[in-house]
């Protein structure tokens, strides 16, 4: 399979592109960045990469071409600089991924979400994620798989909310409260998403929570 990726120096996207390393069914990978990724040693001959600016799509959609197009593309509020900085990171460049894409014949996209999107939510960041979901599903590609993980274990965590919160729930799971939104490592997500990719669904499928195990 011949993959593109953005995305890939986030928590995700880094163990994404381990798995895809060590999976034989990818054999080159196109890797869409602003700055240069940690690239596996492995393999490292499957990888391409290409520093883009987001900001100017007609430099870089013709490189959008493949059998799918992951997506693990993120930021938050604070490293962005406030919420509009976010959403063009987190909703519009994702969104002019999908698109170039689709105009080239991409038949699957494989993306992160998070438990809770909605686009009726009164809560900022998910009114995003539930906004990007709706306009990737718009664009009807033959094969969509969203996922939606819970809290994620990164390693190292970057940020202290992160961290407690995280443990927060670990402490509720073991008490047998909220066992739906147990925490869960980025490297769990990345190989849903690469196993996930070498299906066959057709239309848009949806993965959720703890369900996401079940495709590592």
């Amino acid at each position: 399979m011949h993959a593109i990726t953005i995305g890939a120096t986030g928590a995700v996207g880094r163990d994404l592109l381990r798995v895809l390393a060590e999976n034989d069914a990818y054999e080159r990978v196109e890797v869409l960045v602003r700055r240069l990724p940690e690239l596996p040693k492995e393999h490292a001959e499957k990888f391409h990469v290409h520093i883009i600016d987001f900001e100017q799509p007609e430099t870089w959609q013709e490189l959008v071409r493949g059998d799918v197009l992951f997506s693990s593309l993120g930021t938050s509020k604070k490293q962005a600089g406030g919420k509009m900085s976010q959403w063009r990171v987190d909703h519009d460049y994702q969104l002019a991924a999908a698109k170039a894409a689709r105009e080239n014949g991409v038949p699957k996209m494989v993306v992160v979400s998070s438990v809770g999107a909605d686009p009726a939510s009164s809560f900022f960041y998910l009114h995003m994620k539930g906004e990007i979901e709706k306009d990737l599903q718009a664009l009807n590609f033959p094969s969509l798989t969203i996922l939606r993980p819970p809290s994620l274990i990164r390693h190292p965590a970057k940020r202290l909310t992160e961290t407690l919160s995280v443990k927060v729930l670990q402490a509720l799971n073991v008490i047998g409260l909220l066992r739906h939104m147990k925490p869960m490592p980025t490297l769990d997500v990345a190989r849903a998403m690469a196993q996930l990719a070498k299906g066959e669904a057709q239309g848009t499928n949806i993965v959720s929570g703890q369900d996401i195990l079940l495709y590592r």
